[in-house]
């Protein structure tokens, strides 16, 4: 029953008048995503054939999640230029344990800075980064300051990300939906004009990692580029700065130029700007005195030659394989005349191994290659064809005879008879075991 209302009650007080807002910031549409931060946005339609289907998930699901996740580096590098990266990376704003718990398949690696493994059938691994930023200020205050960057490890938004790279080739990032290049540093400019830059500076960026210097080598022999007038500069003027790498880096990075298919130019970029004669003087010396050496370095390029090659037919050659071409001749000339072949050769290895941190496998791998391949040319094969090195050899013997101009059939032969046999049809279904005669009584 509906209570009367009491006409002598005074009437209610005035309340003041509210409205709820929503708790937070409204969060920005995804073209406002990086305003204010220099963001240049391309419209560019990349061959989507060319994209991977398992690094387009990684990145579809980071940004059904709620977190922002572009293709980036390399991979939007290559695809710009020659079509078909090898890699695909994908950086995101989600921390490592938001990016485990989009994904079952994920692993964390690292101590230091953590990075996310999604992994997927056959070994592939899309690596997934958390936006990182530069941890120094960037800026050359002092020319004997130290500006050489020990720690990488703090997290970022998308635009620093970008300036901490090292080339604006690098720096590009991709956003797969809206098909669009993200350009903070002037990047695709300088892929249209196949031209390598850095960001900044080319001396900061050189002394905080001198091993950018390789890195610089490595994309312009690779990707046939040229090398902007002040890189270039910066290059020779801080190459002595490699000296203070590490050295295990170092060492990485030499195999890299030597497994792109452009070892020939890499190698020659390395002599011309002075890298080659800090990390590997021993051959810088060797190359610079063609008239002593009876033009070794020609044959030098020659091998150079041969192992591109070998490597666009049939993918990287090994390890052992690579060091010992790229110091054949000097070892060749140091180990002519030498009674004891071995001691010789260890006189060589040892302070390049100091230096560039050569392990112990590729250094006893070329110690004992070098010992044998002089007679496997000669045809005294005796019992090396037993050993775990000798397909080494035979192909170190394969490189040396190429670049000379001679036939390498004989050493063809010593590798199929060296090989083992590939078993027929019938020879893989027969059983071990001796099949029961279809007559015989059970």
């Amino acid at each position: 029953m509906r209570r009367r209302s009491n006409p002598d009650l005074p009437p209610p007080p005035e309340l003041p008048s509210f409205t709820i807002e929503p708790e937070g910031e409204e969060e920005p549409s995804v073209l406002e995503r990086h305003a204010g931060t220099g963001l240049v946005r391309h419209d560019v339609e990349l061959d989507e054939d060319s994209i991977d289907s398992d690094a387009a998930k990684v990145v579809r699901r980071l940004e059904r999640g709620g977190f922002q996740a572009y293709l980036v580096g390399g991979c939007v590098r290559d695809l710009l230029l020659v079509g078909r990266p090898k890699d695909f990376d994908v950086a995101t704003n989600a921390r490592p344990d938001d990016v485990k718990s989009l994904f079952r398949n994920c692993r964390i690696i690292g101590r230091r800075f953590r990075l996310a493994h999604v992994l997927f059938g056959g070994g592939k691994v899309v690596e997934v980064a958390t936006f990182r930023k530069n941890p120094g200020g960037g800026e050359l205050v002092e020319e004997d300051e130290d500006l050489l960057i020990r720690s990488d490890n703090v997290f970022g938004e998308a635009h620093e990300d970008a300036l901490r790279r090292d080339f604006t080739i690098n720096a590009l990032f991709y956003d797969l939906d809206r098909r669009q290049v993200l350009d903070w540093c002037g990047g695709l400019d300088d892929v249209k004009a196949r031209r390598i830059r850095t960001i900044g500076d080319p001396t900061v960026r050189f002394r905080e990692d001198p091993v950018r210097i390789l890195r610089a080598i490595k994309f312009a022999a690779r990707l046939d580029l040229g090398i902007d007038p002040a890189v270039y500069d910066a290059m020779v003027g801080n190459r002595g700065e490699l000296a203070r790498a590490a050295r295990p880096r170092l060492f990485e990075e030499i195999l890299r130029l030597m497994r792109a298919g452009a070892s020939h130019r890499s190698m020659f970029l390395m002599w011309e700007l002075g890298a080659l004669g800090v990390l590997i003087p021993e051959l810088s010396a060797f190359l610079d005195d063609e008239e002593a050496t009876g033009g070794g370095g020609e044959r030098f390029y020659r091998k150079m030659s041969v192992i591109d090659q070998k490597t666009r037919e049939s993918g990287a050659l090994d390890d052992v394989v690579l060091m010992t071409a790229l110091l054949y001749e000097p070892l060749e000339e140091a180990i002519d005349g030498a009674r004891d072949i071995m001691n010789a050769v260890n006189d060589f290895l040892d302070p390049v191994i100091e230096r560039i941190a050569m392990p112990r496998r590729v250094a006893d791998g070329i110690r004992r290659i070098m010992f044998m391949v002089p007679r496997i040319l000669v045809g005294k094969i005796g019992r090396f064809a037993r050993t775990d090195v000798y397909l080494l050899a035979l192909e170190v013997a394969s490189i040396v005879l190429a670049s000379r101009g001679q036939s390498t059939a004989a050493i063809e032969a010593l590798r199929r008879d060296a090989l083992p046999p590939v078993p027929t049809r019938e020879a893989r279904r027969s059983s071990s075991f001796p099949r029961r005669d279809r007559g015989a009584r059970r």
